[in-house]
C-alpha cells in the first residue's frame, strides 16, 4: 500500500482483522511520521523501517550508471559533486538531473553549464510534515540553547526553502515567553515588534526584522520559571475546580451581595503602606497559599526574586 498515511482511520481498523488472521501480509510506505499517521493498533502489529537519504558514495555508483546509460561525460569531478548536491540524497532526483542533462544536449558538462540547467536546487522541506518541525525544533533549541549562530542558520534554511515567516515569528513569541519569560521580558517586545516590521516592509527587509529578533532571544537570559508555575497552577487548578472565591475576595456590586459578606475584609493595596496589603490571602481556604512562581537568578529575575523575597517574608 503506497502512500498508506492517506487512509483513516476506519480504512485503517479495516485491516487488523485480515492481519490477525494471516490473510494478508501489509507492506505499506509513506513519506510521513507513521507514528501520528498510523493508528496504535495497526502500527502495533507492523515493524517499522526507516529509509534513510542515500550517502554521496551511494548516490556517485548510482550517477556513473546513469551517465553510462545515457552515454554522457562530465568534465571534472565537480559536476559530480554538483549533481550529487543537488538530488538531497535522493536516487529518483539524481536520475532524472541526468536525464534533464541529456535531453538538454549540452555542448560542454561544465559546472557552469549544469548548473543554469539546475537552477535554485530544490530545498528539503515539507510544510506540515515531519521536515517541517524537525527544523522548526532545531531553530528553537538554538535560541533556547543561547547560539544566535545556530538560530539563524536553521531559519535561514526553512527560509530558503518557502516557510512562511510568520511561522517563525509565531515561534519566537512563543520562545520570548517560554525559555526567556520575565528574565529579559523585552524579548516579547521585540519579536512583536518584529512581526510589525514584517507586515509593515514586506518579505526582504521584514525577514531581517525577525533574524534581529531571533539573534536577541539567542543572547537573551533564559527562564523557565513562569513556564513551569503556569503549568502548576493549570494542574492544581484542574484539581480544586470545586473550591469557591473566598468572600473577601469577592465583589459586592448589590446590597444582597454586600449583605452576604462579599468583599468583607478584602484591602485595598494600594492604601497599605508600600502598595502591599501584608497577611492578605489570594487562595481558597481550603487550598492555603501556594508559591508557584520561582524566578531563577537569572536577569531581571534576580530583581524579581529579590522583591519576592522581601513580601513572603512580611506576610
Amino acid at each position: 500500500v503506497d502512500e498508506i498515511h492517506r487512509f483513516n482511520k476506519a480504512q485503517q481498523d479495516g485491516f487488523l482483522p485480515h492481519i490477525e488472521s494471516g490473510l494478508i501480509t501489509l507492506i505499506g510506505a509513506t513519506t510521513e511520521n507513521p507514528s501520528f499517521e498510523l493508528n496504535r493498533a495497526l502500527l502495533s502489529r507492523l515493524s517499522v523501517y526507516v529509509l534513510n537519504p542515500l550517502s554521496a558514495q551511494e548516490l556517485s555508483q548510482i550517477l556513473d550508471r546513469a551517465l553510462a546509460h545515457e552515454q554522457l561525460e562530465l568534465k571534472d569531478k565537480e559536476v559530480s559533486v554538483q549533481i550529487i548536491n543537488a538530488s538531497s540524497g535522493d536516487a529518483r532526483r539524481l536520475i532524472n538531473i541526468v536525464e534533464q542533462i541529456s535531453l538538454a544536449k549540452l555542448a560542454i558538462l561544465d559546472t557552469q553549464s549544469v548548473g543554469r540547467l539546475l537552477q535554485d536546487k530544490i530545498s528539503v522541506f515539507d510544510k506540515g510534515g515531519d521536515i517541517f518541525y524537525q527544523q522548526l525544533s532545531a531553530f528553537h533549541k538554538s535560541v533556547r540553547g543561547s547560539s544566535p549562530d545556530g538560530a539563524l542558520y536553521w531559519m535561514a534554511r526553512m527560509l530558503v526553502a518557502g516557510c512562511d515567516p510568520k511561522t517563525i515569528a509565531r515561534r519566537l513569541l512563543a520562545i520570548a515567553s517560554e525559555d526567556i519569560g520575565n528574565a529579559d521580558p523585552r524579548a516579547l517586545e521585540i519579536t512583536l515588534n518584529a512581526w510589525d516590521v514584517y507586515e509593515r516592509v514586506g518579505d526582504k527587509e521584514g525577514c531581517r526584522a525577525i533574524a534581529q529578533a531571533a539573534t536577541y532571544c539567542a543572547v537573551a537570559p533564559k527562564s523557565n520559571a513562569v513556564y513551569k508555575a503556569f503549568n502548576q497552577a493549570m494542574s492544581e487548578a484542574k484539581a480544586t475546580s470545586d473550591l469557591d472565591v473566598p468572600k473577601h475576595l469577592c465583589n459586592a456590586p448589590t446590597a444582597l451581595m454586600s449583605d452576604l459578606g462579599h468583599g468583607e475584609g478584602y484591602r485595598y493595596a494600594h492604601d497599605e503602606v508600600g502598595g502591599f496589603a501584608q497577611g492578605q490571602t489570594y487562595f481558597p481556604e481550603a487550598l492555603g497559599e501556594q508559591q508557584y512562581y520561582v524566578p531563577t537568578d537569572r536577569g531581571l529575575e534576580i530583581k524579581i526574586s529579590e522583591k519576592l523575597k522581601t513580601l513572603r517574608q512580611n506576610k
